[in-house]
């Protein structure tokens, strides 16, 4: 077990991501929609600082857990090279839907074991996917293989306390329509200083981790 990882109890729900299709997209009172509005917040953001730290040259980028390509398609758009790579044969099929710039490449793979050569990529992402896996450690620790020195690493995760447990699983079952039971589990959540742990086992020095 990588550090910083810890017991899980119970098993998230990842089986919905195979059965989404279109509803990517389109949902609108549904969970999907939230992720979605989430990512277009948060995807300008992590285009800004991929560009701040490679102002030239081609950039390689890996989307991990890429699910219907909301992140992989709009770092296409900004001109990045781009592997989304995800479980979900369905969902990699979604996002190469809708990729306008038929340039990003999606690839179905395991976040554990990815297969690429190290130092690979100039940088990886695991937006909303580290609290869907068991080890999250284990996936930390790829990335850092895949990444050149210098490389940078985006993540976005909840927080293992009460607010997350009332607001990111309570909350949203209680009033998003269409919630799937064990959408999160508490469980899977990961204490800041629990990932500040998994990144400093493979070296890297940690920018900064917001937490609520």
């Amino acid at each position: 077990m990588a550090a910083g990882d810890t017991t899980k109890t119970g098993r998230v729900n990842n089986d919905i991501y195979d059965h989404l299709g279109e509803r990517w997209y389109t949902a609108r009172d549904d969970p999907i929609a939230l992720l979605r509005a989430e990512a277009r917040a948060r995807n300008p953001w992590i285009a800004g600082a991929i560009r701040q730290a490679f102002p030239s040259g081609e950039v390689k980028v890996l989307d991990i857990g890429c699910g219907g390509g909301f992140l992989s398609n709009y770092l296409a758009e900004a001109g990045f090279t781009v592997i989304g790579l995800d479980a979900a044969a369905e969902s990699l099929m979604i996002a190469q839907r809708h990729d306008v710039t038929g340039r990003a490449f999606y690839v179905m793979g395991d976040a554990y074991r990815l297969p690429y050569a190290s130092e690979a990529f100039q940088a990886a992402c695991a937006t909303d996917f580290l609290e869907h896996v068991d080890e999250p450690g284990r996936v930390v620790a790829e990335a850092a293989r895949i990444l050149q020195p210098g490389g940078l690493f985006f993540f976005a995760t909840f927080n293992r306390n009460f607010i997350s447990w009332l607001f990111g699983i309570k909350g949203v079952e209680w009033f998003v329509k269409n919630t799937p039971p064990r959408l999160h589990e508490l469980s899977h959540f990961i204490k800041p200083v629990e990932l500040r742990a998994m990144c400093e086992d493979t070296t890297w020095k940690v920018n900064r981790i917001l937490s609520a």
